[in-house]
């Protein structure tokens, strides 16, 4: 039996994910930074650990806890939405601290394992803002491009040591609370600078009136990373969800 191990998993695509890899008979690592085992379902192949991805040691006890693994999946991550002027720089760090120094940490945290063993799939969840520009997204989409081409180059790293790594790049996906987690992030410091309240008013109005368009399900997530952790055929980089393929044509 396989073991799974998971970041983010308090809610969206994290738990979803850890939910379905539960189903396909895994051994699953949830880890989340206030461990709650009662939002997965009980299993004797679950196991929920404590995890902050900023925390040197969290990482290191959270793996040994875990034990073998033979896929990493870093999906935590935190969100953002105001213009660069509006983004303190503390803000910017904290930000690249969680969504790219917190997934290279638990990278090189857990490779020697991969390594020695020859064996290991790790899963690096993107987003498809890195795709197309967007406004309001500059620091966000930043933290995220990075991990792109990071993993696009570690994969060359890792191939004598048949360690597979992938990028999962979901769209907008209003199912999920990270939208709205962002914006609540935004105006618990400062929110939008006043002179951009009338542009950002505009984005959000026409934002509102796409009702209809192309969005992301988690289900689509929790697709694109079982295809990355169990077909060696699968693409470095894959869309998931219908916005994200149509930005990916």
């Amino acid at each position: 039996m396989k073991t799974v191990f998971i970041t983010g998993c308090s809610s969206g695509f994290g738990l979803e994910i850890a939910k379905f890899f539960l189903d396909k008979g895994w051994r699953v690592v949830a880890t989340m930074r206030t461990p709650r085992e009662d939002i997965l379902p009980r299993s004797e192949n679950l196991k929920v650990l404590a995890l902050d991805v900023k925390d040197p040691d969290s990482i290191r006890q959270a793996l040994r806890d875990a034990g073998p693994i033979d896929v990493l999946v870093n999906n935590a991550g935190i969100g953002w939405m105001n213009p660069l002027e509006g983004t303190p720089i503390e803000t910017v760090r904290d930000i690249f601290e969680t969504n790219t120094f917190g997934a290279m940490a638990i990278m090189r945290a857990a490779l020697p394992q991969f390594r020695e063993r020859k064996s290991g799939v790790i899963v690096n969840v993107s987003s498809s803002t890195t795709m197309k520009p967007l406004p309001l997204l500059c620091v966000y989409t930043a933290s995220k491009a990075a991990i792109n081409a990071f993993t696009e180059s570690v994969a060359l790293e890792l191939e004598p040591f048949n360690v597979r790594v992938r990028i999962v790049l979901p769209g907008r996906s209003p199912e999920t609370s990270f939208s709205a987690t962002a914006r609540s992030r935004v105006q618990g410091q400062g929110d939008i600078p006043e002179a951009y309240s009338s542009y950002v008013a505009a984005l959000f109005a026409a934002r509102g009136q796409q009702q209809d368009a192309d969005v992301t399900r988690p289900a689509d997530v929790v697709e694109a990373v079982w295809r990355a952790a169990t077909d060696p055929s699968a693409p470095m980089r894959i869309p998931a969800g219908a916005d994200a393929l149509a930005l990916a044509t």
